[in-house]
């Protein structure tokens, strides 16, 4: 089982940047998704999940409006989009599945996770 992260960089404050996390090894298509990120000395803290089918999302207060997430018609890959850019947006983030058709916002409520990408919003 794997979820593999891509799309991280160097960006602009403004800028966007589009994340993916692609699924392997087991199917995802039943498992919500869901991304976070995480800066040094700081707890992983929820960003935006999406429920199996790709209809129900739920997003953080602070990304609310700016960034998106997607999942492929396929449900194997989960897209974020991020838009209007902050430097308080630099972290590495993390893409997690969960063997559940809902959402949740707690790390822990994850089974399995990406190795990370790192997303740096210079201002």
């Amino acid at each position: 089982v794997q979820l593999q992260a891509s799309g991280g960089g160097l960006v602009q404050a403004g800028g966007s940047l589009r994340l993916s996390c692609a699924a392997s090894g087991r199917t995802f298509s039943t498992y919500a998704m869901g991304w976070f990120r995480q800066v040094p000395g700081k707890e992983r803290e929820f960003v935006a999940a999406v429920g199996w089918n790709g209809i129900s999302t739920g997003y953080a207060d602070s990304v609310r409006g700016r960034f998106i997430i997607s999942r492929s018609s396929a449900k194997t890959t989960v897209y974020l989009q991020m838009n209007s850019l902050k430097p308080e947006d630099t972290a590495v983030y993390y893409c997690a599945a969960r063997s559940g058709t809902g959402y949740r916002i707690k790390p822990v409520d994850y089974d399995y996770w990406g190795q990370g990408t790192l997303v740096t919003v210079s201002s």
